[in-house]
C-alpha cells in the first residue's frame, strides 16, 4: 500500500500477457471516476476516464476523458491511441494523452511539466486529477489541476480498507468489478470551464472505479459527501444488475463514512429494498437481517434522493464500445436517515448537491426490489 487509506483493486487491472493470447478477441475496459463539489458555488463537477480493449488494434480500441460539469453540462475527448495511456499495477496512479511534446514515454509528470508538453490528456492519481480537453467542433473546454487529501477509503480510518464486493472481488466471478477507491477527501485547486473559473479549497472529493467485460444490464446510483448538517458524512448507494458465472442477479449496496467509522449494508448484513422511478426518484432503505455485524448493529437506513433536473446522459462501455447509456444529475436532493432498532435518530442529513444516477436498460417503469 502507497498510503495508509488505499484500497483494495487501486491498481491497473488488464492483463496484457492473457489478452494478447486466447483472450485477445474478448472486450475489456475500466474505467475511473472523480467527483468534486463546491458546496459555495452549487457545482459539482465528475470526471470520467475511460480505456476500452487497450491492446490495440481492435474495433473499439481507444479512451476517452468526458466531464459533467457546471449545470449538468457534457463535455467528451476521446484517445484513439491505446500507447499514449499508462496507468500503474500497484496503486492508483493514470494518465492517456492526445497531441503532446513530450521527450518521455507516458508516464506521470509534475503538474507544470504536464502543461507544457501535454496539448490535450490527463493524469490522476489517489492526491492529483489534472487536465485540458477541448471539444474540436465547439471548441468549449475544460481546463484543470487539484491536489486532494484523502480522509476515507472504504472502511474505518484505522483499519485496513476493504474491497467494496467483498473478499470474492479478487475472484473472476464479478463483472464488472467495482471499488470506491476514496469515499470522501479534500480537494484544493481549480477548475477552468469554458472561463468560468472555479477555486477549490477543502473541497468534498470522491473517487471510485470499475473495470472487466461490460457494465451491469441496468443500475442506479446515489452519492453524496457535502451534507449541509453534517460536512464529514459520506454515501454511496447502488444497486444493479450484474453477471456472476454467466448468471445475471440483482445486488444493491449502501456505505455510510461518519466521525472516522465505516458502516456497510448488503446482502449479507442487511435486508434491501429500493424504488427508484425512470428518472426523478431514488428510494432505498436497508434494515437489519439476522446476520447484522458490528459495522451494522440493527440501524435501519433511509434514503430519498429527488430531482427536477433534467440531467444529461454520459458514455458507458458497451459491446459496442462507448454508448450513451447513462444518465446523470449532479444538482440531485438527498435526504438520509441513520435510526437505531428502537427508532432512536442517530443522523439526520440532507443535500441539494447529491450525484443521481440511472443506466443501462429498460428503464420504461420504476424499478422495485421489496
Amino acid at each position: 500500500m502507497t498510503f495508509p487509506l488505499q484500497t483494495p483493486h487501486s491498481g491497473y487491472h488488464w492483463n496484457r500477457s492473457d489478452a494478447a493470447g486466447t483472450l485477445r478477441a474478448r472486450r475489456f475496459f475500466e474505467g475511473w471516476y472523480y467527483r468534486v463539489t463546491l458546496p459555495k458555488n452549487g457545482q459539482t463537477f465528475g470526471f470520467m476516464y475511460s480505456i476500452d480493449d487497450p491492446l490495440g488494434n481492435q474495433p473499439h480500441s481507444g479512451g476517452a476523458a468526458q466531464i459533467l460539469g457546471a449545470n449538468d453540462e457534457y463535455l467528451c475527448r476521446t484517445f484513439p491511441d491505446v500507447k499514449t495511456f499508462w496507468a500503474k499495477k500497484n496503486q492508483l496512479s493514470l494518465g492517456h494523452w492526445g497531441k503532446n511534446q513530450a521527450t518521455s514515454s507516458p508516464q506521470l509528470l509534475r503538474a507544470k511539466t504536464f502543461f507544457e508538453q501535454v496539448e490535450q490528456g490527463y493524469q490522476a492519481t489517489a492526491t492529483l486529477n489534472q487536465g485540458f480537453i477541448r471539444d474540436a467542433g465547439t471548441r468549449r473546454y475544460c481546463r484543470w489541476c487539484y491536489s486532494i487529501y484523502p480522509v476515507y477509503g472504504w472502511g474505518d480510518t484505522k483499519r485496513p480498507q476493504k474491497a467494496t464486493a467483498g473478499w470474492l472481488s479478487y475472484l473472476p466471478i464479478f463483472d464488472p468489478g467495482w471499488q470506491v477507491l476514496m469515499a470522501h477527501g479534500r480537494a484544493s485547486g481549480w477548475i477552468d470551464w469554458n472561463g468560468d473559473w472555479y477555486e477549490l479549497t477543502d473541497a468534498p472529493a470522491y473517487a471510485e472505479k470499475n473495470w472487466g467485460r461490460s457494465f451491469p444490464q441496468k443500475w442506479f446510483w446515489i452519492n453524496c459527501n457535502s451534507f449541509r448538517e453534517h460536512a464529514d458524512l459520506s454515501l454511496t448507494a447502488v444497486g444493479g444488475i450484474r453477471e456472476v458465472l454467466g448468471w445475471r442477479e440483482s445486488v444493491g449496496l449502501m456505505g455510510l463514512h461518519y466521525q472516522g467509522k465505516f458502516y456497510q449494508f448488503d446482502g449479507w448484513n442487511a435486508q434491501l429494498s429500493w424504488c427508484v422511478q425512470p428518472w426523478g426518484r431514488w428510494e432505498m432503505t436497508a434494515i437489519p437481517s439476522g446476520t447484522a455485524s458490528q459495522h451494522t448493529p440493527s440501524l435501519t437506513i433511509k434514503l430519498l434522493g429527488t430531482t427536477t433536473h433534467t440531467g444529461n446522459y454520459v458514455r458507458v462501455p458497451t459491446a459496442e464500445g462507448l454508448k450513451f447509456n447513462c444518465r446523470d444529475t449532479m444538482s440531485g436532493n438527498l435526504s438520509l436517515e441513520l435510526r437505531e432498532s428502537s427508532g432512536k435518530l442517530l443522523i439526520n442529513a440532507t443535500s441539494s448537491l447529491a450525484g443521481l444516477e440511472i443506466g443501462g436498460t429498460p428503464w420504461d417503469e420504476p424499478w422495485q426490489l421489496v
